[in-house]
């Protein structure tokens, strides 16, 4: 493998780039996109870390934005006003949970604190606005956002097998994995992946839903810094502000109430949709044997138990 490496070396930068865009092909899915990543990143590793990093992080937020050229305001609440109201006592059960399972394990307060919070919230996004709150290190921020991507991973390529084999609805798994999933790239893809695999033609409800839901549960990342705040006693502390979810909801009201062409929305919804594969590429790119050594075994554990409880009891309460 490794003179399989050097020899690919000179070469990695332009077969990076060709398979990144290779990810725009109408028969590459969010979840195949993924694993095109992943499996780069161990077979050949990531050559251009920096940019596949800035670049995923901003190109999620545009295809989030677009999304919303592609929703109705009225329908979209009416849909998932039910998953919204178990955002909130989702969002608190799992911070408690996350707390007694940390002290039981004897994770590190900070590194768990933050596991707990992109569990609760958006992943990523939560750890990256709740870290400097806290005043977390590098080495309690990568294990936090290993072990939630880890888990994001996982969970793109079961949750759509998992609602089939259930026999969910459409609006049932975009709320499942709006409030089970962490990351907002794998509730958008996992969504959009359910509707394609089970639901060919629809209109992607389960993408619709999932979205709202999602976003609205972004927003807790600003309640949740405030209390963070209030927890670890820290004065002029930076809260981060999701703006790219408030632009989602103007997006979201301009398609509702404004008449727009339908050209340009219907190009929106597809560059949406494109981004995001090409993001679950970039995504996938970055995890490699240092971030899997990293995680540890304890964390790891306690995002999975975490996981399991809100994937369960929300799945419990969707069914009902």
């Amino acid at each position: 493998m490794e003179k399989f490496r050097t020899f690919i070396a000179p070469y990695n930068r332009v077969i990076f780039l060709l398979c990144m865009h290779f990810t725009l092909m109408p028969f590459i899915s969010p979840a195949i996109a993924l694993f095109m990543g992943l499996a780069y990143a161990l077979l050949l590793g990531n050559p251009m870390p920096k940019m596949a990093k800035k670049t995923s992080k901003y190109l999620l937020q545009v295809a989030v934005v677009c999304l919303g050229f592609g929703m109705n305001l009225h329908e979209s609440l009416a849909s998932g006003k039910e998953g919204m109201l178990f955002t909130i006592v989702s969002v608190l059960a799992v911070m408690i949970v996350g707390y007694l399972v940390g002290k039981l394990l004897k994770v590190d307060s900070k590194t768990s604190y933050l596991i707990s919070s992109g569990t609760a919230i958006c992943g990523g996004s939560a750890i990256a606005a709740v870290a400097p709150v806290v005043k977390a290190n590098d080495n309690q921020m990568s294990v936090a956002l290993g072990t939630v991507f880890i888990l994001n991973a996982i969970a793109l390529f079961i949750f759509p097998p998992i609602g089939h084999w259930l026999g969910m609805t459409q609006e049932q798994f975009g709320e499942w994995a709006a409030i089970a999933i962490h990351d907002t790239s794998s509730v958008v893809g996992a969504g959009e992946a359910y509707d394609r695999m089970y639901f060919p033609g629809s209109e992607g409800v389960a993408l619709q839903i999932a979205t709202l839901i999602k976003c609205t549960r972004a927003l807790w990342i600003i309640p949740l810094a405030l209390v963070t705040t209030l927890i670890f006693r820290e004065k002029n502390t930076k809260i981060t502000i999701p703006w790219f979810i408030i632009l989602f909801v103007v997006a979201m009201l301009l398609n509702t109430y404004v008449a727009l062409p339908e050209n340009i929305t219907l190009g929106l919804i597809w560059f949406a949709k494109k981004g995001l594969g090409m993001t679950l590429f970039l995504i996938g790119s970055g995890l490699s044997l240092d971030v899997l050594r990293s995680v540890g075994v304890k964390p790891l554990i306690q995002g999975v138990v975490i996981w399991a409880v809100i994937a369960i009891i929300s799945l419990a309460v969707i069914m009902m």
